[in-house]
């Protein structure tokens, strides 16, 4: 059974920072790319950042410079370190497996609220 569970969210004042985490069993995790994404009431979940096996990133415009995606292969998880947060990233904050054995995986989501 595949399970991701994030944790890490909460409150802070804009430009503070916080760490996402996200906790991965049931797969060989270091062979799959991981993912983060975001969602915000009424909207579409969006794509915040990626992460290969081997460490390849990918961001998304908005959080380019401040958002860092990396993964820790041992403990079978991702993170998102987010810097010089702004008002504008108070989302639900999501972590995804895009693709395993026909499908795709999501978390249960962390909220981030940015806010003074």
């Amino acid at each position: 059974q595949v399970q991701l569970v994030e944790s890490g969210g909460g409150l802070m004042q804009p430009g503070g920072s916080l760490r996402l985490s996200c906790l991965v069993s049931g797969i060989t995790f270091s062979t799959v790319p991981m993912c983060w994404y975001r969602q915000t009431p009424g909207n579409e979940r969006e794509f915040v950042a990626d992460i290969t096996g081997v460490g390849t990133t990918n961001y998304a415009d908005s959080v380019k410079g401040r958002f860092t995606i990396s993964r820790d292969n041992a403990k079978k998880t991702v993170y998102l370190q987010m810097n010089s947060l702004e008002p504008e990233d108070t989302a639900v904050y999501y972590c995804q497996v895009p693709y395993w054995r026909g499908q795709t995986y999501w978390g249960q989501g962390t909220q981030v609220t940015v806010s003074s």
